[in-house]
Order: C-alpha cells, then structure tokens, then sequence
C-alpha cells in the first residue's frame, strides 16, 4: 500500500510591480505530504521547501489573482522540483515510521 499525496502551495513571494506587471510571483513556498493507514494507525510525512521562478516581460502573464494551484504546481515543477523524487521521499519517510529502520529497545537490565 501506499500513501495518498498532496500537494500544497502555502504562499508565494510576489514583486509588486515587475516587468509592467502587478503582484509578480519570484517564490512559490509549496509542501508535499502523505497519509497512509497501516496497522489501525495513520502515518504523516511532508517535505516544504521553496522554488524561484522567473517571469519573463512579454511572455503570457496571468494576474495574481487569476492563478491556480495547478498551474503554479506546474511551475514548481518545470522549475527543477522532481515531483517522483519528491513523492518518494514523502513515502520514504512514512515506510520508516510503519518500519523503522533503527530502534531502541529497552535496556534488558531494566525490565
């Protein structure tokens, strides 16, 4: 089984005014978490990080209060963001929370 994913812009870094526009996005600020239920327990991960991004004068721009996550994922994504590199690190850190890799058991002499 694996977990569902789901990501989230949380904000975004805007020039007031650049290259003839108005509230230009530089930063998007973006979070990817997962959920997953294995033994009658829900287990959560993310990962937060940030993206730079470039708006180019000429180039189709739409105002800020027009955009959608799915197209600023979508720029996070063109961007550099691996989001399968991304989405695996999110599950890997949910299989080491079901499975841990390293435990610490109580010491014998103190049962």
């Amino acid at each position: 089984m694996s977990a569902t994913i789901t990501w989230t812009v949380t904000t975004m870094d805007c020039y007031p005014q650049a290259e003839g526009e108005t509230d230009v996005v530089f930063t998007v600020h973006w979070t990817c978490a997962g959920s997953q239920v294995a033994n009658d327990q829900t287990y959560n991960a993310s990962v937060y990080s940030t993206c730079g991004v470039t708006y180019v004068a000429g180039t189709p721009y739409t105002p800020f209060a027009d955009l959608t996550q799915d197209q600023v994922l979508g720029w996070v994504w063109t961007s550099g963001v691996d989001k399968a590199v991304t989405e695996a690190a999110v599950q890997v850190q949910i299989d080491n929370l079901i499975n841990p890799p390293v435990v610490q058991p109580a010491l014998p002499w103190n049962t």
